[in-house]
């Protein structure tokens, strides 16, 4: 079990709480999609990915990046109970879409640069540190079913 300080519980509710879910998240998927294109073979019916322009103009993948956002929320919900939170969608992912786990690294760290460009100064150290932990358990739970 992982021990959240206040700190980090509040800074994660927080970001989540101010976070514009219509826009960040399209934007960081977008972003990963583009910056990482071999994330693109999990995204095969999601229609025209061939440049950036078509990637940020997606309505799926624009849907799907809030998707993202809003599963991350339930997360936030239940920060002492992850594992079982992401249970279902680590079966998922790793048994059904058979993504490859280092993905979720990959978005979290495109979330994590998106985050810090919207929250500018306010998004210290501390607050990534407390942001990327977030994210790291999320991603450990994601990935349980693969070990």
């Amino acid at each position: 079990m992982v021990k959240w300080t206040d700190f980090e519980r509040d800074t994660i509710q927080d970001i989540f709480f101010k976070m514009d879910y219509e826009s960040v998240g399209p934007a960081a998927l977008s972003r990963c999609l583009i910056v990482y294109p071999w994330t693109q073979r999990y995204f095969g019916n999601f229609g025209n990915l061939f440049n950036a322009a078509a990637i940020i103009g997606n309505p799926l993948v624009a849907k799907h990046g809030i998707i993202i956002l809003r599963d991350l929320e339930r997360g936030v919900k239940n920060m002492d109970n992850l594992k079982e939170t992401y249970a279902e969608l680590s079966v998922l992912h790793s048994e059904k879409l058979r993504v490859d786990p280092d993905n979720f690294r990959l978005i979290s760290d495109c979330l994590t640069i998106v985050v810090a460009a919207r929250m500018g100064k306010a998004f210290t150290g501390e607050v990534q540190a407390a942001f990327q932990k977030f994210l790291a358990v999320v991603m450990s739970s994601l990935g349980k079913q693969y070990h």
